[in-house]
Order: C-alpha cells, then sequence, then structure tokens
C-alpha cells in the first residue's frame, strides 16, 4: 500500500467533486450508524448493548477490501469500471473469523441484499464468502487491517460467540441502520440534498389543531344527516384507552374514521412519546386525499406541510446508484404510504428498500382499509411481526375498515386468539350499524350480460352512476363503449397517472357537487373502491369478494341524504373484458352470500368474517401452503425467499414515465424531485411490457430496466395510456382493423 491515503470513493471531476478518503468514509459510517441503532434501541424492550456492537463492528469492517491495491487504483484514477476485488468479502472474513456472524450478515449483503442464511450454512467453509476472490483476501488480510488501523484506528469485530436469538425483523432493522448509515454518507460526499431534518414532533399542538379542524367541520355541516354520527365515532376514538397496544376500528364508510383514528393516534404518540405515525392504505389515489386532510388537520403555523406530512406512494426505491436519490425515506412525525410499500418493506431484504426500516419502532401504525391491504396468505406472518413490533419495540397498531374481518379470532391465521378491542364504544358501534343497514342496499344481478345489456342496464338506474370492474382493461373498453354511445362518461384507473387522476377526482367532486347533473357515469377500477370521498346515487361493481361490494356501498349515499342507494353486483362478457382469475373463489363465495340472505340480514363485520371463513375453506390447501412457507423461511433467515413469497401484489411491475420533459432529464442525469417523478408515472406490469402490444411503446432509460418511458399516444383526460392499447385490441377481435 502506497504512503497516500486510501480511498473510499472516486471523485467526480465533471461535477466538481472531490474524492473521499476512507477513513472519513468510515468514521461517517459508524457515527450514522450508531446514531440510527441508539435513537431506534430507545424503544427497545431489551439488551440494546448487543444490537449497537453488532451494527458498529458492520460499520468499521464494510469496505475493508476497498484498501486492496487494485481497488485503490481504480478508486484513485476516478474510473467509473467497477473495482476488481469484491471489497465485501474482506470484511465478512474479518468477522467471520472471529465469529460474529451477525454482523458479517449484515456486511455481506450491503450491496447485494440480506442472504439466504440456510444456503450460506451449507457452503461450510465459504459462508458468507466470495469464492472467486476468497484465496486472495484471505492473503490480504492481514495487511488490510494494518492499513485501516493505521488510518482509522483499531479495527471493530464485535462480540464473538454470543448466541442472540434475534428474529429475521430484528436483523433487517439491524441491516436497515447500516445501510442508511452508508448510502446517508455517501450521498453527502457527492452533494446529495440531505434527508429532511426531524421536524419537531409537537403531538400535544397537533392534537389541539385536529381538534380545532373537526370542530369547524361540524360546524359547516350542521343539518347534515350524519354529522352527529361523525362527531361520536370522534370522540369515541380519542377517549379510547391507550394502554392496549392493538385496535380495531370496524366503523362504517362515511363515519370519518380517517380524522377519528388520528385522534387517538395522536393522544397515543404524545402519552407514550412515539417518533411517527403511519398511515397505510392499499391505492396509491386515496393517499392523496387522506395526504391533504392530514395536512388541513395536524400541520401548524410555519410549518412545511410536506414535511410534516410525507405522501409516499409507488415504488420509488432503485437499485441504481444515480436513481437511489428517489428513495422517500421514513422521516417525517406522519407517514402516508402503500400496502405495498410497508408490507414489502416489512418482508424485505434488498438495502434500498430495507434502508428506512430502522424508523419503524417507536411508531404508531393504523392500517385503513385492513381488509385490502394484504393477501389472506400474508396475514399470519404479518400478525407475528406487529406482535413483536407491539411487544419489543413499542409500537402501537390500529386496523381498521368498514369491511374489517376479525382474522385474529382464526387460528389460521393468529397463534393464539387475541382480543382486539374496538376504538367504537359499545353504544356508537350499534348505532353505527343500525344506520348503515339504513342507508344501502346491495343487489345481485343473477345473469350474465354481454357489455351493450350492461350499458342498458346502467343507464336504467338513477344518476349520477359508479361503474367499477376488475380489470384496467376492461374499465377503458366500457368507458370508451359508452362515450361512443354518446353518453357522458370519466374513466379513473391506473392507465392514467396520479397527476391525471388528481384532475379526474376533482372533476368527478364537482360533478357530484352540482346536483342538478344527474345523467353521467364514472367507470373505474378498484382504485376509487376504498376511503374515497365520492357519494354516487347507483352503483355497479364487477363480481369480485364481500369486502369489495361493501366498500362500493360508500361510494353511494355516502353523507345518507337520500333515503336509500343500490349497489349492484354482475358479471360480463366480452371478449375485449378479461376476467381476473384471481378472484374465482371469492367470487363463488359473494354468490353464496347473496343465496343466503346475508346482506339482508347480517352486519358488515359479520359478511366479511364469514366469507373470509369460507373463502379460506375453499382454498385452504394452498392458503395453508403459502402462509406455512413464508413463516418457515421467516423463522430460518431465508430473506430473499420471504421477500419473493410476501409480494402484496404478486405481479411484476415497471414505473414507465408518461412526461417527455421528465424522461429527458433522468436521461440527462439531470434531478427530478421524487412526487414529480411518481405523478408522472403509470405502472405496467412486465409480461405486458414484452407483449406485441406494448412492447413497442415502453422504452428503457438508461438501460437498467427500472425505468420507462413512454413512446405511445396518452390521453391524461380519458384514456391514459389504454388510449394506444384499445384501438390494437379492436384489430385483434374484429380481425381485419378498427372500427
Amino acid at each position: 500500500m502506497s504512503n497516500e491515503e486510501p480511498l473510499a470513493h472516486s471523485a467526480k471531476k465533471e461535477k466538481g467533486i472531490p474524492v473521499q478518503t476512507y477513513a472519513k468514509h468510515i468514521s461517517g459510517v459508524i457515527s450514522r450508524a450508531e446514531k440510527n441503532v441508539s435513537n431506534m434501541t430507545t424503544y427497545f424492550n431489551g439488551d440494546a448493548r448487543l444490537l449497537a456492537e453488532t451494527v458498529g463492528a458492520a460499520a468499521a469492517a464494510h469496505d475493508l477490501g476497498k484498501l486492496d491495491e487494485a481497488n485503490q487504483k481504480i478508486l484513485k484514477l476516478g474510473s467509473k469500471k467497477s473495482l476488481p476485488i469484491n471489497h465485501v468479502d474482506a470484511g465478512t472474513a474479518s468477522l467471520c473469523s472471529k465469529k460474529n456472524n451477525e454482523s458479517a450478515i449484515l456486511v455481506y449483503g450491503h450491496h447485494i441484499g440480506l442472504c439466504s442464511v440456510p444456503s450460506e450454512v451449507t457452503r461450510g467453509s465459504l459462508f458468507l464468502r466470495d469464492s472467486e476472490v476468497q484465496k486472495h483476501t484471505d492473503n490480504c488480510l492481514n495487511s488490510y487491517k494494518k492499513t485501516h488501523e493505521q488510518y482509522c484506528g483499531q479495527i471493530l469485530e464485535g462480540n464473538t460467540c454470543e448466541r442472540t436469538g434475534w428474529s429475521a425483523l430484528t436483523r433487517r432493522l439491524l441491516f436497515s441502520c447500516l445501510v442508511d448509515a452508508d448510502y446517508g454518507d455517501t450521498a453527502q460526499h457527492y452533494g446529495e440534498r440531505e434527508c429532511q431534518s426531524k421536524i419537531e414532533l409537537r403531538w400535544k399542538e397537533r392534537i389541539n389543531a385536529l381538534d380545532d379542524y373537526v370542530a369547524e367541520l361540524a360546524e359547516k355541516n350542521v343539518g347534515h344527516n350524519r354529522n352527529s354520527q361523525r362527531q361520536e365515532v370522534f370522540q369515541s376514538c380519542k377517549g379510547a384507552d391507550i394502554n392496549p397496544s392493538i385496535y380495531a376500528c370496524d366503523s362504517p364508510v362515511g363515519t370519518g374514521k380517517t380524522v377519528a383514528v388520528m385522534a387517538h393516534l395522536l393522544k397515543v404518540a404524545k402519552e407514550k412519546k412515539l417518533r411517527h405515525i403511519f398511515v397505510i392504505l392499499p391505492y396509491t389515489n386515496i393517499i392523496k386525499q387522506s395526504v391533504e386532510v392530514y395536512r388541513k388537520a395536524t400541520v401548524l403555523h410555519g410549518e412545511n406541510p410536506e414535511e410534516v406530512v410525507a405522501e409516499l406512494h409507488h415504488q420509488a426505491d432503485f437499485s441504481d446508484d444515480e436513481l437511489r436519490r428517489y428513495a422517500a425515506l421514513w422521516t417525517a412525525p406522519i407517514i402516508v404510504t402503500t400496502a405495498v410499500q410497508f408490507f414489502e418493506t416489512l418482508a424485505g431484504d434488498h438495502p434500498a428498500r430495507l434502508r428506512k426500516l430502522h424508523e419503524l419502532p417507536g411508531s404508531a401504525v393504523f392500517v385503513d382499509e385492513a381488509h385490502a391491504a394484504i393477501p389472506s396468505f400474508f396475514w399470519p406472518q404479518a400478525w407475528k411481526w406487529f406482535e413483536e413490533l407491539r411487544e419489543a419495540w413499542r409500537c402501537h397498531v390500529v386496523l381498521a375498515s368498514g369491511s374489517l374481518p376479525q382474522f385474529w379470532l382464526d387460528d389460521r391465521i393468529a397463534d393464539s386468539r387475541e382480543n382486539v378491542p374496538s376504538l367504537l364504544d359499545e353504544n356508537t358501534h350499534k348505532l353505527v350499524n343500525i344506520t348503515e343497514k339504513q342507508r344501502v342496499i346491495y343487489r345481485t344481478l343473477k345473469q350474465c350480460m354481454d357489455i351493450t345489456g350492461l350499458i342498458e342496464f346502467i343507464q336504467s338506474k338513477s344518476g349520477p352512476r359508479l361503474v367499477i370492474l376488475n380489470t384496467v382493461q376492461s374499465a377503458a373498453v366500457l368507458a370508451d363503449k359508452m362515450q361512443k354511445q354518446g353518453l357522458k362518461v370519466m374513466h379513473l384507473s391506473t392507465a392514467l397517472a396520479p397527476c391525471d387522476r388528481n384532475r379526474v377526482i376533482k372533476k368527478v367532486k364537482r360533478c357530484l357537487q352540482n346536483k342538478q347533473n344527474k345523467d353521467w357515469v364514472l367507470v373505474a377500477t378498484s382504485c376509487v373502491e376504498a376511503g374515497v370521498d365520492f357519494s354516487f346515487t347507483t352503483a355497479f361493481r364487477e363480481s369480485c369478494s364481500a369486502a369489495s361490494l361493501i366498500q362500493i356501498g360508500g361510494r353511494v349515499n355516502r353523507h345518507a341524504e337520500r333515503d336509500v342507494a343500490e349497489v349492484w353486483d354482475f358479471r360480463v362478457n366480452n371478449p375485449m373484458m378479461k376476467d381476473n382469475p384471481q378472484f374465482a373463489t371469492s367470487r363463488n363465495v359473494l354468490k353464496k352470500l347473496f343465496e343466503e340472505k346475508y346482506f339482508e340480514n347480517k352486519s358488515a363485520t359479520t359478511i366479511v368474517t364469514e366469507a373470509m371463513n369460507w373463502e379460506l375453506m375453499s382454498s385452504f390447501g394452498d392458503f395453508a401452503q403459502k402462509a406455512e412457507e413464508i413463516k418457515k423461511n421467516e423463522k430460518q433467515n431465508d430473506f430473499p425467499k420471504v421477500a419473493k413469497l410476501c409480494r402484496v401484489i404478486d405481479i411484476d411491475t415497471r414505473l414507465v414515465i408518461i412526461s417527455n420533459e421528465i424522461a429527458n432529464k433522468i436521461e440527462h442525469y439531470e434531478k427530478v424531485s421524487p412526487i414529480d417523478l411518481i405523478m408522472n408515472s403509470v405502472q405496467i406490469r412486465s409480461f405486458k411490457m414484452n407483449s406485441v402490444h406494448f412492447k413497442t411503446f415502453c422504452l428503457p432509460l438508461h438501460a437498467n430496466e427500472e425505468l420507462y418511458r413512454w413512446e405511445g399516444d396518452y390521453d391524461g383526460k380519458f384514456l391514459g395510456y389504454m388510449a394506444t392499447i384499445i384501438p390494437l385490441l379492436k384489430m385483434d377481435v374484429d380481425g381485419f382493423g378498427i372500427v
């Protein structure tokens, strides 16, 4: 090794960024990692010492192999070539030699992700080692250590023999502390803006602000049928005891759960000195609506609303270095995000996804529309995580939905049944359920209809009307057909980018406010099924599940402004409108519920709990196999398998930018804000992108296969990217041309 001080990162001369020395990087990572662990273990109900030692040793050793002469040569030349020697191998070799496998696992994965521990164990002496450079590393290891000690002091290798018994979740949390420290220090050196500084929590002041907001709403809505009911729900949630660490809230749709549960969470955060409140929602389109409410209700004078209430949706976690800056971190007091991002982070193995996880301990977690959050087979493991987060990391959990099945009473999901109390007191619970039965009637069309008959039936009912289809393609086909018949129709689905969906939502709300404008239809997908503040006269739902149908009931007569409203379950047959095979079981169960008159006689909670039971019975073998496989691999610390098995949406999608301006900026490595990227993109299934209809129109950026640009027609006012696809589908069906 030369006398010249070794480097951790090359200069970027074209940007005027100097080199970063090895000593400065190691010092920075150790400091950040210590801070991450310290903040996290404030809420740990156990011995925090070993956690801190494990991460500290990993932080000290993570880049040890960069001290190799061949690697230093590349770093000093400023070459964009990959380092010739796998620099991770030295750190794992050093730690494994001291039997510190816990720290070695963190180092081994800090670029490629957490490993399959069972697979590594079978490798024997090659455990956590790179066979291609092992001999070279072993020969040079003492030299690396001497150089490290010269510039950084004695290398920390942690406790060598303690058996930890840690869960896989704890290991993910420790990994998060290391990865965030490494990424953060590197990003700071290269001039990227540091993640927002911690905002003052000010929970007590936010409680007062929310009270004022709710009081103002009540005053504006004097005379509305559901106003007093919403006040009762709010007071019941706010007044609930904070000592149980988990609650359920099955208050029906339209009774103000958004702010009522937040009142409870703010009270819990204040009393238990929590550091974040997470609001988890199933669909990206309802995030903006909730964020707007929370920003109006909880942001204090002089604060930046975006820093207090973070709006995080779509999967903006990228493995590519140039795209990493778009990753959103969980640092705001109130974080509103998707079930996909939240639960797939809990199950994750990849550094970019797990980087933010260490912020979760000491938080309140509100899973809204919990019935739609994750697949049923995912719940047994998710329930275990919630138990661990509550017991070991002082988290507080609320599960809410107007159609909430009591899955914690099912021993196929919860190992031991738990009495989960309700946020609603007994009187309030009884009142809201009686009112719900009087507000909406659920009906079913027994015969399957063609598209012409379906349109005629829809038009025969009172408007304005809401129609929900099971696929993006079906919704676009129906909307297109209705428009061509001269009917007043709007379309809302993920074929539109969030910026355009927001415009459609605003237009829908304006039209709903015009009580004279009744003869029109909104055709949409399940993206408006839950949580969206719409109130139509009649709704139609392509047959899917009991929970979905009840959720659509929340989009009609929402404020009880009519005596009663109808929601129709239907099935449609058309060559351009494809069935979703995932709904086969739940559709059959829904049919049985109608036949046995459940919708006439039972509460929503009873209906969806019974539906869940029947669905699990119908597919128990498949459910049990998937659930057990997840739990087994989680227990064995097979991180990649768990991440693969725990996909909330079991489809592979790609982010496709529909804005040429933003796509051009990214192609030229210009900075684009994460929210601009998200709002001007759509997500398209990867198998579709390889199909004859899509592959011509989706072009990769930077050849990284994570970001694409849309090159076809895009109709931001109506059909989105389906404006390009529908004519092609028609050609397939007609066989000779577009009609």
